[in-house]
């Protein structure tokens, strides 16, 4: 990819000439009087447009989701410049990274919102399913003096449709598509239906959609019977392996429900509310990770993973539900709108996972038992309410303001354990436990409140120059009670009333301020300067503290500097001008911005057991560029291209950043500290995109449409520096094509997504020390001849499918 930004920016300025010379020439010799669509937005709290709003934002409607087969946040972020999600899969979490603002490594850990998703007018952290949705909102930067979710990066919105009063209608839509190295066929059926109960003043609408994909990832060498089969059996004796192992096929299939049910009643022309009740459940099968080239020299298993297969000794499947019930109240008071918006919302997940090499690396003895496999249950559940209050002024003065209240309680519930098949029977029993091979235990609870007043004031000076301050003040509570156990070890766990609770607290307040000015030139250009503060909350990480002396056997515990968290806060510079063109035939907008992230939050790993927690890091800076356009060619040709170059790295040294290596290695700390000038992983330096459509009348009455879309990145490294064996992916360019026919009241599509069928890795698990590939052999994990976790998550194969959309109304 060395060639890739100036190539690409290269690309960027001949597309820009040669649609200003060719429109130009248009405009002069025909009457232009086709223009781009204008996209209406919310986002600052008033109505407008895209191109009237002074502040980065991307909107993408329902036609644009629907022409590049746009299903989820990870899709949209490839056509967000300054937006980065490394896909992993829907069996986990996907990191949100904005500007190129990550510490951690490319590893199994959410981003820990950095920002804020928001259904409606409530946060609510979900990777929607983006159906019956009218657009989705995407703003970069720091938005609490906006929104009451504060957030470091920005704000992402989905908004759904809303009930129609005066309207009974209805929509079908089905989907049913194939993807290369998947021996099922996936699919998607939705309905929606709308209907006014009262003319004009009481509406409901419905929508129900199932998901399914049926996978693509092989695991070729899961267990027979955990704890009795053996998972290293002799690979070149097929009769030894089918008598211990079993392949299973496509196993990261997902399947995910989505229903909705609205009810909105208009008493007045002043008041209008929306009673809401959403709901996802999503079940996946497996994780998206390969182990293709991943394996150590030493391990019998080299050279025989292929690229779309996965070494687990266990399945790992996983299901998540969402449930949440809003009323959105609106009420013209004349003087300003009145918003109140109520959230209930509940959050379950379970799933399991292949331990077997965590354990190995804790503890080599356990390679003793022949038929050793570790494996995880975790469990757990999040409820919260959320109550927003909001006034905006309706005035025409050159006065206008906002200002709002937010209060949020959060109380969550884990309750993870891991468990060794077998092994108790193989020490020779007797050994007391809550449950049969439980080797690990930790449950952890929360409690979380957050409060904040935000609100904006602006004043227009003359027509053309606006001005506006922003503030913040907030304070939240942070409570953590949580206990661990080694029942294999302590021997005396025979009931969870034995578990060891620990509380730690935590406690914040402070103030967020914006400035905001703009100025609109005689031509039409929009001119922007923002300089705007963003916070994440602190908290405790749910860990036991580690005695005074620790045991000689397995232990997890939490060192003083583990225990909890500080908050981190950005500041946010930015430069951006808005432009419309040929009588609204061509947008140009783009930004330059210089964004300082102080006491950065960083996924890490208790040294004492590797369970994932949350640290702080030092001071980062990321500075940039994000650019995006959309021209109308010709009556027929519509083109649009976004292109975001974010420069992202430490500023000052972050000792231990990476992890603390003990008196036996302390000779290679420097390798896993953080060093000033260091890149951040996870984003790439350069993201691209380019789209293209063509709508021709066919048929007499019909209207086909071809649409085209390329999305690229450069590169990506996966840890801070590339230290402590972190490695560079190689940046990747995705195609899609697809033609839709649509009638009056139908629509049907033939796409491919991935059409050059490109096998490119997004994202990593765990680091090449753990197949004993690391810089210093010392470092190396345990037992690397057995060792299978290290691996990459992958773009998906090829998929092609036919999409059929009918509208009615009754």
């Amino acid at each position: 990819m060395n060639t890739f930004r100036p190539a690409l920016l290269a690309s960027a300025v001949s597309a820009i000439l040669f649609n200003s010379q060719h429109l130009a020439a248009e405009e002069s010799t025909t009457q232009a009087d086709k223009a781009i669509e204008t996209i209406q937005i919310t986002a600052t709290r008033r109505a407008g447009s895209v191109q009237e709003a002074p502040l980065n934002i991307t909107a993408l409607d329902g036609d644009v989701i629907k022409d590049q087969n746009i299903g989820d946040l990870e899709d949209v972020a490839r056509w967000v410049p300054g937006l980065t999600i490394s896909d992993q899969g829907g069996r986990e979490g996907s990191p949100i990274i904005v500007r190129g603002l990550n510490t951690n490594t490319s590893d199994r850990i959410s981003d820990g919102g950095t920002v804020a998703t928001y259904v409606g007018e409530i946060p609510l952290n979900i990777d929607l399913r983006l159906t019956d949705v009218d657009r989705v909102e995407v703003l970069i930067g720091p938005q609490g003096t906006l929104y009451g979710a504060g957030t470091l990066g920005g704000a992402i919105r989905y908004l759904l449709k809303q009930p129609e009063l005066d309207i009974t209608e209805g929509q079908v839509t089905g989907d049913v598509f194939s993807i290369d190295e998947s021996d099922g066929t996936g699919g998607e059926f939705g309905l929606v239906f709308n209907t006014p109960l009262i003319d004009d003043v009481l509406a409901v609408r419905a929508s129900v959609n199932y998901y399914t994909n049926p996978g693509y990832i092989d695991y070729n060498y899961v267990v027979q019977n955990p704890g009795v089969s053996n998972p290293n059996p002799d690979f070149t004796n097929e009769q030894d392996v089918s008598a211990n192992l079993r392949s299973v096929n496509d196993v990261n299939d997902e399947q995910i429900t989505t229903g909705r049910l609205s009810l909105r009643w208009q008493a007045n022309e002043d008041i209008d509310a929306t009673l809401n009740y959403f709901y996802q459940k999503q079940e996946n099968g497996g994780n998206s990770t390969s182990q293709y080239n991943s394996l150590s020299d030493s391990s019998a298993l080299q050279g025989m993973v292929g690229q779309y297969e996965n070494a687990a000794r266990v399945l790992e499947p996983g299901e998540e539900e969402n449930d949440l019930l809003s009323l959105e109240i609106k009420a013209d008071l004349g003087f300003a709108e009145l918003v109140s918006a109520s959230g209930w919302s509940s959050y379950e997940q379970s799933g399991q996972r292949d331990q077997t090499d965590l354990l190995y690396d804790i503890w080599s003895g356990y390679a003793d038992f022949p038929a050793f496999v570790g494996q995880t249950l975790d469990t757990s559940t999040r409820d919260s309410f959320t109550q927003e209050l909001r006034l905006v002024s309706n005035s025409d003065s050159a006065f206008n303001w906002i200002i709002g209240g937010y209060y949020n309680k959060l109380e969550t519930h884990s309750d993870d354990r891991e468990y060794t098949p077998g092994l108790t029977e193989f020490w020779g029993g007797g050994i007391p436990n809550v449950q049969d091979d439980l080797e690990y235990i930790l449950i952890s609870d929360s409690e979380t409140t957050e409060k904040a007043l935000f609100g904006e004031v602006g004043y227009a000076f003359t027509e053309q120059f606006n001005v506006t301050l922003g503030a913040r003040f907030y304070e939240y509570d942070v409570s953590t009670t949580s206990g661990s156990a080694t029942p294999l070890y302590s021997g005396d766990f025979a009931s969870l009333d034995d578990l060891a609770m620990e509380n730690v607290s935590a406690s914040d307040n402070g103030n967020l301020f914006k400035f905001n000015a703009s100025y609109t030139f005689d031509s039409g250009v929009l001119a922007y300067f923002t300089v705007s503060e963003g916070f994440r909350i602190g908290g405790g990480n749910g860990i036991a503290p580690c005695p005074e002396v620790l045991p000689e056997q397995q232990i997890v515990c939490a060192y003083p500097d583990e225990e909890d968290y500080e908050p981190d806060t950005t500041v946010n510079y930015e430069l951006g001008f808005k432009s419309s063109w040929f009588r609204n035939r061509l947008h140009f907008n783009a930004a330059l911005f210089n964004v300082d992230w102080n006491d950065a939050q960083v996924g890490s790993a208790t040294v004492n057991g590797q369970e994932l927690i949350t640290s702080n890091a030092g001071a980062a800076n990321s500075k940039g560029v994000e650019i995006s356009s959309r021209a109308m060619i010709a009556d027929n040709w519509t083109a649009y291209a976004t292109y975001a170059y974010a420069k992202a790295e430490l500023t000052e040294d972050a000792p231990g950043l990476l992890g603390i290596l003990g008196e036996d290695y302390a000779q290679y700390q420097a390798y896993y500290d953080g060093a000033d000038g260091a890149r951040l992983p996870g984003a790439p330096e350069h993201q691209f995109s380019f789209g293209l459509r063509y709508e021709q009348d066919v048929l007499n009455d019909k209207l086909l449409s071809i649409n085209y879309g390329m999305t690229a990145q450069s590169d990506t490294i996966t840890k801070v520096g590339l230290k402590a064996d972190g490695e560079t992916l190689a940046g990747y360019a995705l195609s899609n094509l697809s033609a839709k026919l649509t009638g009056d009241m139908w629509s049907a599509t033939l796409y491919v997504d991935n059409l050059f069928d490109k096998y490119a890795f997004t994202s990593v698990r765990r680091d090449k020390s753990w197949a004993g590939m690391a810089k210093y052999e010392e470092l190396n994990k345990e037992l690397p001849d057995l060792q299978r976790v290290y691996g990459h998550y992958t773009t998906a194969p090829r998929t092609i499918g036919m999409k059929f959309t009918y509208n009615f109304e009754l």
